[in-house]
């Protein structure tokens, strides 16, 4: 009995402790410097840079095309740098926050690896921040994401939440009591990549049947251009809108005419809608976060997608009517939520950057006062 109380006393402590560690870095971001910071969005095609407020408001961004993936890393930290110099000339920058579509280690230091840059274990923060004299912080993009949405979005007051991005491929995020979980080693989150279908369609990460293949803006494209291959009656819509250039077939568009009622786009996203329930529905049973937040450029296409997704999601989740069930909702702040994110998570270095500003006035001043004695 007196080991039964001695472990329930160091459970009852270990569980004070996370609670107050917890609260912490929930009320991190708040203690924040109300300062101007910049945020850096890099993609496979764009490279976008904004300077924002404590707010999440933003004052001011650029963007530029995404230098060609078989350059050296150099030339992507040169437009990062060019970018960030050009919005300093016109804002008092405080921080640099980077959202890279890549995998990036628990220091948020180095990319480990970009799928659509040439960065293998990249210290990207250390020669950035040597290039710009103020604190760097570089993280996964879908993090970036997912604390703009939390803090300024859709996730707002929700102490559990997993994002899910659907691009070209799928991203993801969880935040649990306002802290992001990124795992031992930097790269949590990389749900695009669970094997849903044995042996199925082969994925760029070198594995088949990954979920990515099944519901991302890769799989919508991909089915649409094969039914047009194929000369299918169902496509003839959409082969007459592109002008038979197969080449031209993009999600953007399946979503036009799926609005306009096209039947076979409205049943492809349906198809990737009904495999994002399914995808939920697991992760929930490993997760269990009270809401799933949508974003990525897939999810423009509104009930057309998360419709179907809350259907099947309701179907294959685990002890589904006798559990409470997570809500699923769409991203609010659209294609500037990463960065956003990375700005808003710059700000929480970005008193680095005013106490060294501050000790260099300090020695300054007595410098100023010893010579005048």
């Amino acid at each position: 009995m007196s080991m039964y109380r001695d472990r329930a006393h160091r459970g009852t402590a270990r569980a004070t402790v996370l609670r107050t560690v917890g609260a912490r870095e929930r009320r991190s971001h708040l203690t924040a410097p109300r300062v101007p910071t910049v945020g850096i969005d890099i993609g496979g095609t764009k490279v976008m840079a904004g300077v924002v407020d404590a707010d999440g408001t933003i004052l001011e961004k650029v963007r530029t095309e995404t230098p060609d993936k078989s350059k050296s890393p150099k030339v992507v930290e040169d437009t990062i740098t060019e970018l960030v110099l050009d919005l300093s000339d016109r804002h008092d920058v405080h921080a640099v926050g980077i959202g890279a579509a890549g995998w990036v280690d628990a220091d948020r230091s180095r990319v480990l690896f970009a799928p659509h840059l040439n960065w293998r274990n990249e210290p990207l923060r250390d020669r950035l921040a040597g290039r710009l004299a103020v604190p760097v912080m570089v993280d996964n993009d879908a993090n970036t994401a997912a604390w703009a949405e939390w803090r300024f979005g859709a996730g707002r007051d929700q102490d559990h939440l997993v994002m899910i991005t659907l691009g070209t491929g799928i991203g993801g995020a969880i935040l649990e009591d306002g802290a992001i979980k990124r795992g031992k080693y930097g790269v949590a989150g990389e749900f695009g990549h669970m094997q849903v279908v044995p042996g199925g369609h082969r994925c760029p990460c070198g594995n088949r049947g990954c979920w990515e293949q099944y519901s991302s803006g890769n799989a919508l494209v991909r089915e649409a251009r094969e039914l047009a291959a194929a000369d299918s009656p169902v496509a003839y819509n959409i082969i007459e809108r592109v002008g038979g250039r197969i080449g031209d077939i993009t999600g953007p568009l399946i979503t036009e005419l799926a609005r306009e009622g096209d039947a076979m786009c409205v049943e492809l996203l349906q198809d990737i809608g009904q495999w994002l329930g399914v995808g939920i529905a697991n992760l929930a049973a490993a997760l269990d976060p009270s809401c799933f937040v949508i974003g990525g450029g897939v999810s423009a296409a509104d009930d057309l997608l998360i419709g179907p997704a809350r259907d099947a999601f309701r179907r294959h989740l685990t002890g589904r009517g006798y559990r409470p069930e997570a809500t699923i909702t769409k991203a609010q702040l659209g294609p500037e939520a990463g960065m956003v994110g990375a700005a808003d998570l710059a700000r929480l270095v970005a008193r680095r950057f005013r106490r060294a500003n501050r000790r260099r006035v300090e020695r300054y001043e007595r410098y100023e006062r010893s010579g005048r004695r």
